[in-house]
């Protein structure tokens, strides 16, 4: 499996990051003829929408606000670390992924300081699941940033030989990667086009993130036993992070990827100690 993630990787061109940049200019474009690149027409025209989908979406509470927390990157990063086992080569492209995602994610937020809906919008108006985030980093979506990174690696890491399937499995991701960024409407965390753009930053980070990987191998080491005390002691504070987090929401996902990384802590204890 691992070489067949190596032989994917080793495909990708960079003409792929063609299509997010299109749909990113065509964003801003269509914000420019609406008069709403600044920061309040930005939010106005989206408002209606917003309260449609947080209206609608809140309905289903108990899934979105599970589906949600694979846009913290602890939680998504602990249901994929079996992975460093069998195809570390997808680990070295999630790890330079993670890090350009978070550059992305991290600056963005500070050049637009777009406030959140509690922080503009009545909260009695619109419904919020979970904590209340008002600040001013809303765009773009943190979580969507992540959701598509990661799924972007999985797309074409795994993607498929034949061509139906392949079709099949971009629409799946894809799918799945819109209802996971939508889920932070629901909650009442962010407006639409922030998770849209969102996702698109991060489908850019996951490509940009292969492609430094395919050119600057510096996460090699990943495939190293010797260096796989360093994943015990991060599954190790993830598992004690996730713990936190139960204590504090006790939510089904969570306990997923708890279980996920005590099965890797312990595949990779027994691995390490195999002689």
């Amino acid at each position: 499996m691992n070489q067949y993630v190596i032989t994917n990787c080793i495909k990708l061109k960079y003409a792929l990051l063609i299509t997010p940049l299109f749909f990113l200019t065509a964003i801003i474009l269509f914000l420019y003829l609406k008069n709403a690149l600044q920061v309040d027409q930005y939010i106005l025209i989206q408002s209606d929408f917003f309260y449609f989908l947080n209206a609608t979406l809140s309905q289903f509470s108990t899934v979105i606000v599970n589906l949600t927390q694979l846009g913290d990157e602890i939680v998504v990063l602990s249901l994929l670390s079996i992975f460093v086992l069998y195809v570390p080569k997808l680990w070295e492209a999630l790890i330079s992924s993670s890090l350009v995602s978070c550059i992305f994610t991290s600056s963005l937020k500070k050049i637009f300081a777009v406030p959140r809906p509690a922080a503009v919008f009545d909260p009695h108006s619109f419904v919020i699941i979970g904590k209340t985030l008002n600040g001013h980093n809303s765009l773009p979506s943190g979580h969507s940033v992540t959701i598509f990174t990661i799924l972007t690696v999985l797309l074409f890491a795994f993607m498929p030989k034949n061509l139906n399937y392949k079709i099949l499995w971009y629409l799946f991701i894809m799918g799945m990667g819109l209802i996971l960024v939508l889920t932070r409407v629901g909650v009442g965390a962010h407006y639409p086009l922030d998770t849209i753009i969102g996702g698109i930053i991060g489908y850019v980070s996951g490509l940009l993130g292969i492609f430094i990987n395919k050119k600057y191998p510096i996460w090699t080491w990943v495939n190293q036993k010797k260096y796989y005390p360093i994943f015990m002691l991060f599954f190790l504070i993830c598992s004690m992070s996730i713990i936190s987090k139960i204590m504090d929401e006790n939510l089904f996902i969570l306990y997923v990827a708890l279980a996920s990384l005590i099965i890797s802590l312990y595949k990779i204890i027994y691995v390490y100690n195999k002689k």
